[in-house]
Parts: structure tokens; sequence; C-alpha cells
């Protein structure tokens, strides 16, 4: 397993981590021998967003004896009412659902809090200026929970909410089909069928600017929605019309500037192990360039895609991280002391390439790769 720093959290999380909700309307029993399964295969990060009593109280018992070895993401304004899953920005609702989530999960706190789902800019200032911000301040001092997060799907609003300096963590949906599209307020979009009956190209702006600022700022995006609901890993039901495999989809998440974890929804030992193969997996079987190319209506070329296809370069750098940095940098009118010290700690810099070629040719985007060399070379001074 890899294990990542949740940004500036300081945390150490596994890359591949547990959501749960799969986990719903199963036997206690079968909960306790999955965790037991994802724990020996070194997964210590997990998220709860369901308020099911049942759910919550069988990984409480899941994880019973230990605790301390995992880090919980566990949801604010998450409520359970008459039965059902709830959504609230009610404090006293969300405060009773918060202490029933501690209580069944056997512990006294959480490491991160997250505000729940927040898409629309009306409701984020509701919650920023009204009571749920205060409640998430209020645990967070004493100790209930550790730090604050936020889940979205909006690129948008997630840049604010990541721009307020509150947010230690972003859960965010994310995988190659979202993000092609500009950003929206209604979540259905993102797997609406007339999203992608035009053409699209390269990922959207307001997407890449958050994944950067994110990186920028030490603000972790931990991922959900990787395989879009099941639809990538369905030649039928993608709209790229080619399936691509759990393997695929969660290194092309991974590869993204910000992120540190993909949160796996499984809902059986065989997803498990779909999902925990991408530790094991060869560099031919994490290439996910070969689900995004010659696709007719999508394509990103010209835009890296930290791929690695790039590799290896003839004088040895290290060119996806060099793009990364590079890109980190344009934003600002000062490269960020944190960019810089990344460049710096790089093995080889991009005033080392010998304009070979070798790179652009291997490159299935067509980027112009020495072009960026010398960008970032002028840009870093080496």
């Amino acid at each position: 397993m890899e294990y990542r720093t949740l940004g500036r959290t300081g945390l150490r999380v596994s890359a591949v981590a547990l959501g749960c909700e799969g986990f719903m309307n199963r036997p206690e029993e079968e909960v306790r021998a999955d965790f037991d399964f994802a724990i020996e295969n070194g997964i210590n990060f997990l998220d709860l967003y369901a308020s099911n009593p049942e759910l919550r109280s069988s990984i409480g018992a899941a994880l019973a004896g230990r605790r301390e070895g995992f880090v919980i993401q566990g949801h604010l304004c998450s409520v359970w009412e008459e039965g059902q899953y709830l959504r609230t920005r009610d404090p006293e609702k969300a405060q009773a659902a918060f202490d029933d989530l501690l209580a069944r999960l056997g512990t006294d706190y959480v490491d991160i809090g997250m505000i729940h789902y927040v898409d629309a800019e009306d409701d984020l200032r509701k919650v920023l200026d009204g009571p749920i911000l205060q409640l998430a301040l209020r645990l967070r001092s004493e100790g209930r929970l550790r730090h604050i997060g936020i889940s979205s799907h909006n690129p948008a609003v997630a840049r604010q909410a990541a721009g307020t300096g509150l947010i230690d963590v972003l859960m965010f949906s994310l995988n190659p089909c979202y993000d092609l599209l500009p950003p929206s307020d209604d979540v259905d979009t993102l797997w609406a069928d007339e999203s992608y009956a035009q053409e699209l190209h390269n990922i959207d702006p307001e997407r890449q600017r958050l994944y950067e600022f994110c990186e920028r700022e030490g603000v972790a995006i931990d991922v959900m929605k990787a395989y879009g609901g099941g639809d990538l890993l369905s030649g039928t039901n993608s709209p790229f019309g080619k399936p691509m495999t759990p393997v695929q989809c969660i290194e092309y998440a991974l590869t993204r500037p910000g992120v540190a974890a993909v949160m796996a929804g499984c809902r059986s030992r065989t997803e498990i192990e779909a999902a925990l193969a991408w530790c094991t997996a060869t560099a031919a079987q994490r290439d996910y360039t070969q689900a995004l190319t010659g696709l007719g209506r999508f394509s990103w070329e010209g835009h890296c895609m930290y791929c690695g296809h790039c590799a290896p370069c003839t004088a040895g750098i290290d060119i996806a991280s060099v793009n990364k940095y590079y890109n980190l940098t344009l934003a600002q009118d000062e490269v960020p002391e944190t960019v810089r010290e990344h460049y710096n700690l790089l093995a080889h810099h991009a005033s080392e390439c010998i304009a070979c070629g070798r790179c652009q040719s291997n490159c299935p985007f067509g980027v112009d790769i020495v072009g960026r060399m010398q960008l970032a070379a002028a840009k870093f001074g080496y």
C-alpha cells in the first residue's frame, strides 16, 4: 500500500481508502470480515457519510479495539429521519446525528468532520455564514473532530470553500468523464447522457484550477465517484464507449494535483480486491491513456495528463512532475515557496532538457514537452 500525507492535516492515509455506503444492509460479521481484509492489505482511511444507524453500528463493531489505527472521515449534516437518509442544515439535527455517529462508532472523535454535500453557492453561504460552520468550529475546539472538511461535486463551490482557509480536506467527485464538464450545482448533470452529447476537449479550467489550488495550499482532496458510479467500468454505459478498469480509474484520480486518496465504494470482497489491485498493478495495467485516446468527440490534445508516457527522459528529468509544478505557478505572480521546494528536490530540472524530442514522440496527447521544459526553466530559473 502507498501512503500519502493528507494535505496540511499531516495525517498519513492509504491511497486506496474505503467509502462505506456499500456495506449497507449486510450482516455485521460480513462487515467485520471485509474490514479485516482491508486492514490486512494496508487500508487505514474510511469515509462514512451514510446515516443509517445499523451501518454505523456495524462499522463501529468492525473497528472495535483498533480505532487508533484508522483515519475516520465522518459527515456533519447527514441525518436519519423516518427510516431514511436526509441532508440538513439544521444545527440541532446535525449535532444529534454527529453525536449518534460517534456513539455508534465507539469513538470520541473523528479525524475529519466533513460538512456534507455543498454544491450550490447559496448553500455554501448558508453553511459558512450560519450555524453549521460554527458547529464544526466548536466540535473542533472540543476535540470531537480534528479537521474540517467539505464534500462537493461543484468545482466552483469547492474552490470558494477551499479559499476560506477553514477547510483542510475536500471530498470531491473526480474522474476523466466528469473532468470534461463545466461547473454546475445540479449533480445530475455529471451522469446525464445529454452532458456528453457534444464535443468536449480537455479538463474544464475550473476543475484544473481547483486541483492546482488545493495542491499549492495543502488542502487535501479525497476522491469520490472515481468509477463514475460504475459507468466508467462498462463499455455500454461509459460516455467514452469503452470500459476502464478500477485500477485505471484509481490511477487517473491519484495522478491529479492535490489528491491524497480515492474512496473506493465497495459492496463486496471482490470489489475491495479490484481496488486493491492498484497497489500491485504494473505500469501497463495502470495506464489510463488507452481509454482516453481515439475517442472522436472527446480529447485531451495538448494537455499534460501526468500519465508518464513521456518517460524515460534522455536527461533523466521527471517530466510529469516538472509539468505539474510549472502548472502550479501559472496562477501566481511569484513561484510559491512550497512549489519551489518540491521542484528543487527533483533530481533533474527543466534546464537539463536537451530537446531530443523523444518524450514528444511518446506522448499520447501531443504535448509540446520541449517547449514546456523551456517555460519551466525560465520560471524556476534552472
